[in-house]
């Protein structure tokens, strides 16, 4: 991305300037920026960054920080116009995901620069080297460090809280232990449906396949349990890394393999698990690929091959939240067709309300859907 900044012998003259952009999320850099520090106003800022101006950041980086606070209460205040109200649940999840990445898109305006070796050149400004790093390992920005760039303060925010979450961990109830889970893979934060997991009869403990394994949590529940080898199958290179290096933690890399593989192994297997994401729409940044499956590729793509790497008398765990048929984004009747036409039959269905605190929130744009969601393990069989 390139901007002007007056130069330091000549405080009149423009000064051209170049650095790398980076988004996690694939968002374009902007194409107007100004330079901002301390003496902007909030209200001068939210004005520019509504109108798709950059403020690129050189005043205090605390001070940074708070203007983004002030420039999100501004965002949340703003009142909603709207003719008329959704026509049904389906409409109301659209226009809230509408509005969700508007703000986002505003809030990404912020900008700081980041030096050559991942150093930030602004007062107060913390030490985020590690943290740059976790997040580009093994990707194809491995070599962003290596130059100067700039990136949104929202998502260095980002960077920074992952690097936190996976340097302490997160508490697994059903597992007894912690996961860390490493930037862009999703936080076994919801713990219910590890519950079902970890409650459920096992029908074989000699070989299990985790579908989509993400951090590894249900590998690492089902070898836990006692399933004599495991394999954990993810096609993100970072869900990949994150996994091996949760199941190596918890001294399970010698009972799981963790493998490339766009959703099966070769083989059956007595057990096969798959959490896919649970709601079918189109992700619009990293994490969400967890939660959003366009057209539910992953959901139907695990159904239609699972006859086919089941053992005869085996068990295909399918977990899955029914948030979706409250939004009116998919039926009930739309889910038993795909499993009867993968040529499988529904055993038993185990299942386990929500805990988490959008549940209870009333002011929760989803309030209704989220409140009357129930997650399931639906115990699926080859049809006879």
């Amino acid at each position: 991305m390139c901007w002007e900044e007056e130069g330091a012998a000549e405080p009149d003259a423009a000064v051209p300037c170049r650095a790398r952009w980076r988004s996690e999320n694939g968002v374009p850099p902007p194409r107007r920026v100004v330079v901002a520090d301390d003496t902007m106003k909030a209200d001068t800022a939210w004005r520019l960054a509504c109108e798709g101006t950059g403020l690129l950041w050189r005043g205090d980086y605390h001070n940074a920080r708070q203007l983004l606070q002030a420039m999100a209460r501004r965002a949340d205040a703003r009142p909603r116009k709207r003719s008329r109200e959704p026509a049904s649940p389906a409409e109301a999840f659209h226009l809230h995901r509408m509005a969700q990445a508007q703000r986002a898109r505003t809030l990404g305006m912020l900008l700081i620069p980041v030096e050559a070796g991942g150093r930030i050149a602004l007062r107060r400004a913390p030490d985020v080297v590690e943290a740059l790093a976790e997040a580009i390992d093994g990707t194809a920005d491995a070599d962003l460090l290596d130059a100067p760039c700039v990136l949104s303060l929202r998502e260095l925010l980002g960077l920074i809280g992952a690097h936190e979450w996976r340097r302490k961990g997160v508490l697994v109830p059903a597992l007894g232990a912690r996961i860390h889970p490493w930037y862009g893979v999703f936080s076994p934060i919801r713990g219910e449906y590890l519950d079902l997991v970890a409650r459920v009869p096992l029908p074989a403990r000699t070989l299990a396949f985790d579908i989509g394994t993400g951090t590894g949590v249900i590998a690492a529940l089902l070898a836990r349990r006692g399933v004599e080898r495991v394999i954990a199958t993810d096609q993100d290179p970072r869900a990949l890394a994150c996994a091996r290096d949760n199941l190596s933690r918890l001294g399970l890399d010698g009972a799981v393999e963790v493998a490339a593989a766009d959703l099966f192994p070769p083989g059956r297997a007595p057990l096969v698990v798959c959490n896919p994401p649970w709601l079918p729409a189109k992700p619009t940044a990293a994490i969400e690929r967890a939660v959003y499956d366009p057209d539910s590729r992953m959901l139907r793509g695990f159904l239609d091959g699972l006859a086919a790497h089941l053992t005869a008398n085996g068990e295909g765990w399918l977990i899955l939240s029914d948030l979706a048929e409250h939004l009116g984004l998919r039926s009930r009747e739309q889910l038993l067709g795909w499993i009867a036409a993968a040529g499988l039959r529904v055993l038993r269905r185990e299942d386990i309300r929500p805990r988490h605190a959008k549940a209870r929130d009333a002011d929760d744009p989803l309030h209704a859907a989220r409140a009357a969601e129930i997650t399931s393990l639906w115990r699926l069989a080859i049809s006879a």
